[in-house]
Protein backbone atom coordinates (compact mmCIF):
# COMPACT_ATOMS: atom_id res chain seq x y z
CA UNK A 1 0.00 0.00 0.00
CA UNK A 2 2.84 2.43 0.84
CA UNK A 3 4.22 1.71 -2.48
CA UNK A 4 0.78 3.08 -4.36
CA UNK A 5 0.79 6.09 -1.75
CA UNK A 6 4.08 7.22 -2.51
CA UNK A 7 3.76 6.39 -6.07
CA UNK A 8 6.96 5.52 -8.30
CA UNK A 9 8.01 9.01 -8.58
CA UNK A 10 8.08 8.88 -4.65
CA UNK A 11 5.46 11.86 -4.63
CA UNK A 12 2.01 11.74 -2.43
CA UNK A 13 -0.46 13.23 -5.02
CA UNK A 14 -3.45 14.75 -4.30
CA UNK A 15 -5.43 11.29 -5.51
CA UNK A 16 -3.46 9.38 -3.61
CA UNK A 17 -3.62 11.31 -0.15
CA UNK A 18 -7.58 11.53 -0.71
CA UNK A 19 -7.75 7.69 -1.19
CA UNK A 20 -5.59 7.16 1.99
CA UNK A 21 -7.58 9.27 3.80
CA UNK A 22 -10.71 8.38 2.32
CA UNK A 23 -10.10 4.45 3.31
CA UNK A 24 -8.70 5.10 6.79
CA UNK A 25 -12.06 7.43 7.35
CA UNK A 26 -14.68 4.51 5.73
CA UNK A 27 -12.78 1.90 8.18
CA UNK A 28 -13.45 4.39 11.33
CA UNK A 29 -17.03 4.81 10.28
CA UNK A 30 -17.95 1.38 9.67
CA UNK A 31 -16.27 0.51 13.17
CA UNK A 32 -18.07 3.51 14.56
CA UNK A 33 -21.65 1.45 13.07
CA UNK A 34 -20.78 -1.30 14.57
CA UNK A 35 -19.20 -1.05 17.34
CA UNK A 36 -22.36 0.04 19.67
CA UNK A 37 -24.24 -3.15 18.49
CA UNK A 38 -21.49 -5.68 20.25
CA UNK A 39 -22.34 -6.97 23.43
CA UNK A 40 -22.67 -9.39 26.30
CA UNK A 41 -25.96 -11.10 26.73
CA UNK A 42 -27.54 -13.56 29.50
CA UNK A 43 -29.48 -16.43 29.28
CA UNK A 44 -30.38 -20.11 30.77
CA UNK A 45 -27.30 -21.14 28.34
CA UNK A 46 -24.89 -18.55 30.52
CA UNK A 47 -23.00 -15.92 28.74
CA UNK A 48 -22.63 -15.15 24.62
CA UNK A 49 -22.17 -12.56 22.21
CA UNK A 50 -25.08 -10.25 21.39
CA UNK A 51 -25.31 -8.19 18.06
CA UNK A 52 -28.06 -5.80 18.42
CA UNK A 53 -29.30 -5.49 14.69
CA UNK A 54 -31.67 -3.26 13.39
CA UNK A 55 -34.19 -3.46 16.13
CA UNK A 56 -31.55 -0.85 17.56
CA UNK A 57 -33.03 1.78 14.76
CA UNK A 58 -36.24 0.84 15.99
CA UNK A 59 -38.06 3.27 18.99
CA UNK A 60 -39.01 2.15 22.03
CA UNK A 61 -36.99 -1.19 21.44
CA UNK A 62 -34.48 -2.19 24.51
CA UNK A 63 -31.84 -2.70 21.72
CA UNK A 64 -32.36 1.10 20.69
CA UNK A 65 -31.92 2.23 24.55
CA UNK A 66 -28.98 -0.01 24.92
CA UNK A 67 -27.68 1.62 21.56
CA UNK A 68 -28.06 5.43 22.58
CA UNK A 69 -26.45 4.20 26.21
CA UNK A 70 -23.53 2.92 24.28
CA UNK A 71 -23.23 5.41 21.84
CA UNK A 72 -21.63 8.00 23.85
CA UNK A 73 -18.40 6.36 25.16
CA UNK A 74 -17.75 5.38 21.03
CA UNK A 75 -17.78 8.93 20.02
CA UNK A 76 -15.80 9.62 22.75
CA UNK A 77 -13.70 6.83 21.90
CA UNK A 78 -13.43 8.06 18.53
CA UNK A 79 -12.29 11.87 19.70
CA UNK A 80 -9.86 10.51 22.67
CA UNK A 81 -8.03 8.46 20.23
CA UNK A 82 -8.26 10.48 17.47
CA UNK A 83 -6.77 13.28 19.50
CA UNK A 84 -3.88 10.85 21.27
CA UNK A 85 -2.87 9.23 17.92
CA UNK A 86 -2.24 12.28 15.94
CA UNK A 87 -0.57 14.29 19.02
CA UNK A 88 1.70 11.05 18.87
CA UNK A 89 2.25 11.31 15.19
CA UNK A 90 2.71 14.95 15.28
CA UNK A 91 5.19 14.20 18.82
CA UNK A 92 7.39 11.63 17.01
CA UNK A 93 8.61 14.09 14.15
CA UNK A 94 8.92 16.43 16.58
CA UNK A 95 11.34 14.43 18.71
CA UNK A 96 12.81 12.41 15.89
CA UNK A 97 12.27 9.54 18.00
CA UNK A 98 9.43 6.58 17.37
CA UNK A 99 9.32 6.01 20.99
CA UNK A 100 7.85 9.38 21.90
CA UNK A 101 3.92 9.90 22.63
CA UNK A 102 2.27 12.18 24.12
CA UNK A 103 2.62 10.69 27.98
CA UNK A 104 6.68 11.03 27.22
CA UNK A 105 6.93 14.64 27.82
CA UNK A 106 4.79 14.52 31.48
CA UNK A 107 1.62 15.79 30.37
CA UNK A 108 -0.62 12.81 31.77
CA UNK A 109 1.14 12.96 35.24
CA UNK A 110 0.42 16.44 35.01
CA UNK A 111 -3.11 16.04 34.72
CA UNK A 112 -3.61 13.00 37.04
CA UNK A 113 -2.15 15.45 39.71
CA UNK A 114 -4.25 17.98 39.27
CA UNK A 115 -7.09 15.46 38.77
CA UNK A 116 -6.30 13.87 42.34
CA UNK A 117 -5.46 17.03 43.81
CA UNK A 118 -9.58 18.13 42.61
CA UNK A 119 -10.68 14.61 44.22
CA UNK A 120 -8.84 15.09 47.49
CA UNK A 121 -10.06 18.55 47.78
CA UNK A 122 -13.62 18.25 47.01
CA UNK A 123 -13.62 19.35 43.99
CA UNK A 124 -15.26 16.30 42.82
CA UNK A 125 -18.37 16.51 45.29
CA UNK A 126 -19.12 20.25 44.54
CA UNK A 127 -18.71 19.80 40.40
CA UNK A 128 -18.90 15.90 40.12
CA UNK A 129 -16.89 14.50 36.91
CA UNK A 130 -16.95 17.81 35.34
CA UNK A 131 -14.95 19.12 37.74
CA UNK A 132 -12.32 16.64 37.62
CA UNK A 133 -11.85 16.78 33.77
CA UNK A 134 -11.84 20.74 34.22
CA UNK A 135 -8.46 19.95 36.92
CA UNK A 136 -7.45 17.47 35.07
CA UNK A 137 -7.27 19.99 31.66
CA UNK A 138 -5.75 23.07 33.68
CA UNK A 139 -3.13 20.57 35.26
CA UNK A 140 -2.20 19.46 31.23
CA UNK A 141 -1.47 23.15 30.87
CA UNK A 142 0.49 24.15 33.48
CA UNK A 143 2.71 20.65 33.09
CA UNK A 144 3.21 22.40 29.33
CA UNK A 145 4.41 25.53 30.13
CA UNK A 146 6.55 24.39 32.58
CA UNK A 147 8.21 21.38 30.28
CA UNK A 148 8.11 24.43 27.88
CA UNK A 149 9.92 26.78 30.05
CA UNK A 150 12.72 24.13 31.33
CA UNK A 151 13.25 22.87 27.71
CA UNK A 152 13.62 26.39 25.87
CA UNK A 153 17.12 27.17 24.88
CA UNK A 154 16.53 30.44 23.58
CA UNK A 155 14.62 30.10 20.55
CA UNK A 156 15.11 26.43 20.31
CA UNK A 157 13.20 23.81 21.08
CA UNK A 158 15.89 20.96 21.24
CA UNK A 159 14.48 16.95 21.58
CA UNK A 160 16.49 15.76 24.53
CA UNK A 161 16.24 18.65 26.50
CA UNK A 162 12.29 18.31 25.66
CA UNK A 163 12.46 14.77 26.73
CA UNK A 164 14.58 15.03 29.96
CA UNK A 165 12.43 18.12 30.74
CA UNK A 166 9.31 15.95 30.55
CA UNK A 167 10.57 12.87 32.51
CA UNK A 168 11.72 15.36 34.98
CA UNK A 169 8.09 16.91 35.14
CA UNK A 170 6.71 12.94 35.30
CA UNK A 171 8.52 11.97 38.28
CA UNK A 172 7.77 15.11 40.27
CA UNK A 173 4.05 14.68 39.49
CA UNK A 174 4.28 11.19 39.82
CA UNK A 175 5.46 11.52 43.37
CA UNK A 176 3.24 13.79 44.67
CA UNK A 177 0.04 12.12 42.87
CA UNK A 178 1.22 9.36 45.26
CA UNK A 179 1.76 11.84 48.58
CA UNK A 180 -1.42 13.47 47.73
CA UNK A 181 -3.49 9.45 47.78
CA UNK A 182 -1.48 8.76 51.45
CA UNK A 183 -3.23 11.28 53.08
CA UNK A 184 -6.48 10.55 51.50
CA UNK A 185 -8.91 8.07 53.02
CA UNK A 186 -10.26 4.63 51.60
CA UNK A 187 -13.09 6.07 49.18
CA UNK A 188 -11.02 9.03 47.70
CA UNK A 189 -8.22 6.67 47.16
CA UNK A 190 -10.85 4.45 45.28
CA UNK A 191 -11.97 7.36 43.45
CA UNK A 192 -8.62 8.37 42.32
CA UNK A 193 -7.23 4.92 41.32
CA UNK A 194 -9.67 4.53 39.09
CA UNK A 195 -9.99 7.70 37.58
CA UNK A 196 -5.99 7.46 37.05
CA UNK A 197 -7.10 4.06 34.95
CA UNK A 198 -8.79 5.53 32.54
CA UNK A 199 -11.87 4.52 31.17
CA UNK A 200 -14.58 5.43 28.87
CA UNK A 201 -18.12 4.37 31.20
CA UNK A 202 -20.44 6.28 32.51
CA UNK A 203 -19.81 8.58 29.15
CA UNK A 204 -22.49 11.32 28.56
CA UNK A 205 -22.81 13.01 25.09
CA UNK A 206 -22.35 16.51 26.77
CA UNK A 207 -18.99 15.28 27.50
CA UNK A 208 -18.46 14.09 24.07
CA UNK A 209 -19.69 17.89 22.39
CA UNK A 210 -17.64 19.69 25.19
CA UNK A 211 -14.48 18.19 24.10
CA UNK A 212 -15.35 18.40 19.83
CA UNK A 213 -14.67 21.56 19.07
CA UNK A 214 -11.14 22.17 20.99
CA UNK A 215 -9.79 18.44 19.63
CA UNK A 216 -11.08 19.16 16.09
CA UNK A 217 -9.29 22.31 16.06
CA UNK A 218 -6.52 21.40 17.54
CA UNK A 219 -5.99 18.21 14.77
CA UNK A 220 -6.64 20.10 12.24
CA UNK A 221 -3.78 22.46 12.71
CA UNK A 222 -1.63 19.75 12.77
CA UNK A 223 -2.81 18.49 9.80
CA UNK A 224 -1.92 22.00 8.66
CA UNK A 225 1.61 21.63 9.78
CA UNK A 226 2.24 18.14 8.01
CA UNK A 227 4.28 19.85 5.22
CA UNK A 228 6.56 21.06 8.13
CA UNK A 229 6.75 18.33 9.81
CA UNK A 230 7.98 15.92 6.79
CA UNK A 231 10.75 19.00 6.82
CA UNK A 232 11.87 19.17 10.41
CA UNK A 233 11.62 15.17 10.93
CA UNK A 234 14.99 15.07 8.84
CA UNK A 235 16.58 17.90 11.14
CA UNK A 236 16.17 21.34 11.92
CA UNK A 237 18.92 21.72 9.73
CA UNK A 238 17.13 20.39 7.26
CA UNK A 239 13.88 21.86 7.52
CA UNK A 240 15.53 25.81 8.27
CA UNK A 241 17.82 25.13 4.56
CA UNK A 242 13.69 24.55 3.17
CA UNK A 243 12.55 27.54 4.49
CA UNK A 244 10.46 26.08 7.23
CA UNK A 245 10.31 28.31 10.52
CA UNK A 246 11.88 25.90 12.75
CA UNK A 247 11.34 27.26 16.34
CA UNK A 248 7.46 28.47 14.76
CA UNK A 249 6.49 25.12 14.28
CA UNK A 250 8.55 23.54 17.56
CA UNK A 251 6.26 25.93 19.69
CA UNK A 252 2.68 25.51 17.70
CA UNK A 253 2.93 21.31 17.30
CA UNK A 254 3.98 20.78 20.68
CA UNK A 255 1.64 23.16 22.63
CA UNK A 256 -1.21 21.83 19.90
CA UNK A 257 0.08 18.76 21.22
CA UNK A 258 0.35 19.01 24.13
CA UNK A 259 -3.50 20.64 24.60
CA UNK A 260 -5.25 17.83 22.45
CA UNK A 261 -3.70 15.45 25.18
CA UNK A 262 -4.87 17.31 27.77
CA UNK A 263 -8.20 17.52 26.31
CA UNK A 264 -8.46 13.91 25.57
CA UNK A 265 -7.54 13.20 29.76
CA UNK A 266 -10.05 15.47 30.52
CA UNK A 267 -12.73 13.79 28.86
CA UNK A 268 -11.80 9.77 29.40
CA UNK A 269 -8.54 10.21 32.33
CA UNK A 270 -5.05 8.39 31.01
CA UNK A 271 -4.81 6.34 28.68
CA UNK A 272 -1.63 5.62 27.34
CA UNK A 273 0.37 3.79 24.25
CA UNK A 274 -2.40 5.08 21.24
CA UNK A 275 0.06 7.72 20.53
CA UNK A 276 2.82 5.05 20.09
CA UNK A 277 0.97 2.50 18.39
CA UNK A 278 -0.98 3.99 16.06
CA UNK A 279 1.39 6.13 14.08
CA UNK A 280 4.25 3.54 14.61
CA UNK A 281 2.37 0.48 12.79
CA UNK A 282 0.89 3.04 9.81
CA UNK A 283 4.44 4.56 9.31
CA UNK A 284 4.94 0.91 8.46
CA UNK A 285 2.27 0.83 6.07
CA UNK A 286 1.90 4.03 4.53
CA UNK A 287 5.04 5.86 4.58
CA UNK A 288 6.78 8.37 6.59
CA UNK A 289 4.57 11.71 4.56
CA UNK A 290 2.84 13.25 7.25
CA UNK A 291 0.34 14.83 4.88
CA UNK A 292 -1.28 10.76 4.59
CA UNK A 293 0.01 9.76 8.46
CA UNK A 294 -1.62 12.05 10.36
CA UNK A 295 -5.12 12.01 9.47
CA UNK A 296 -4.61 8.31 8.69
CA UNK A 297 -3.22 8.25 12.54
CA UNK A 298 -6.38 9.75 13.72
CA UNK A 299 -9.11 7.33 12.22
CA UNK A 300 -6.28 4.37 13.52
CA UNK A 301 -6.21 6.05 16.77
CA UNK A 302 -10.33 6.36 16.83
CA UNK A 303 -10.32 2.47 15.59
CA UNK A 304 -8.07 1.00 18.22
CA UNK A 305 -9.69 2.90 21.37
CA UNK A 306 -13.42 1.73 20.07
CA UNK A 307 -11.96 -2.03 19.51
CA UNK A 308 -10.27 -1.58 23.22
CA UNK A 309 -12.95 -0.23 24.61
CA UNK A 310 -15.73 -2.96 23.29
CA UNK A 311 -13.14 -5.55 25.05
CA UNK A 312 -13.14 -3.56 27.93
CA UNK A 313 -17.02 -4.07 28.65
CA UNK A 314 -17.21 -7.48 27.30
CA UNK A 315 -14.33 -9.66 28.34
CA UNK A 316 -15.41 -9.50 32.18
CA UNK A 317 -19.26 -9.02 31.34
CA UNK A 318 -21.02 -7.98 33.51
CA UNK A 319 -18.50 -6.09 34.82
CA UNK A 320 -15.96 -3.53 33.25
CA UNK A 321 -12.36 -3.15 32.88
CA UNK A 322 -10.84 0.64 32.84
CA UNK A 323 -10.21 0.67 29.09
CA UNK A 324 -6.55 2.37 30.00
CA UNK A 325 -5.55 -0.81 31.16
CA UNK A 326 -6.53 -2.79 28.23
CA UNK A 327 -4.75 -0.37 25.72
CA UNK A 328 -1.48 -1.08 28.45
CA UNK A 329 -1.78 -4.45 28.08
CA UNK A 330 -1.61 -3.99 24.45
CA UNK A 331 1.01 -1.12 24.17
CA UNK A 332 3.02 -2.75 26.47
CA UNK A 333 4.96 -5.92 24.27
CA UNK A 334 4.45 -3.05 21.62
CA UNK A 335 6.70 -0.79 22.62
CA UNK A 336 8.97 -3.36 23.97
CA UNK A 337 9.14 -4.57 20.24
CA UNK A 338 9.58 -1.26 18.93
CA UNK A 339 12.63 -0.63 21.54
CA UNK A 340 14.05 -3.84 20.58
CA UNK A 341 13.88 -3.23 16.84
CA UNK A 342 15.68 0.31 17.19
CA UNK A 343 18.48 -1.73 19.26
CA UNK A 344 18.92 -3.80 16.51
CA UNK A 345 19.02 -1.18 13.88
CA UNK A 346 21.80 0.94 16.11
CA UNK A 347 23.98 -2.14 16.22
CA UNK A 348 23.54 -1.81 20.42
CA UNK A 349 23.95 -5.64 20.87
CA UNK A 350 27.58 -5.87 21.00
CA UNK A 351 28.30 -6.64 17.69
CA UNK A 352 30.58 -4.95 15.22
Amino acid sequence: MSDFISGTSGRLTATRLAFAVLISMTIALAFAMIVPHLGVAFDRDGRHLEFLGMDAYTRGTEAHTIFWIRMPRVLAAMLVGGALAGAGCALQALLRNPLAEPFTLGISSGSSLAAVLAIRIGIEGKFGGAGVGASALLGATATLLVVWRLARIGRQLPPATLILAGVTMSMFCSAASVLIQYTSDFSEVSRMLRWMMGGLDSMQMSAVGYATIPIVFGLAVLIAFSRSLNALAAGPEVAASLGVSVARTQAVVFMVSCLLVGAAIAVAGPIGFVGLIVPHALRAVLGPDHRVLIPASVFGGAVLLMVCDTLARTVTAPAQLPTGAVTAVLGGPFFVLILVGQKRRAAMWGRP
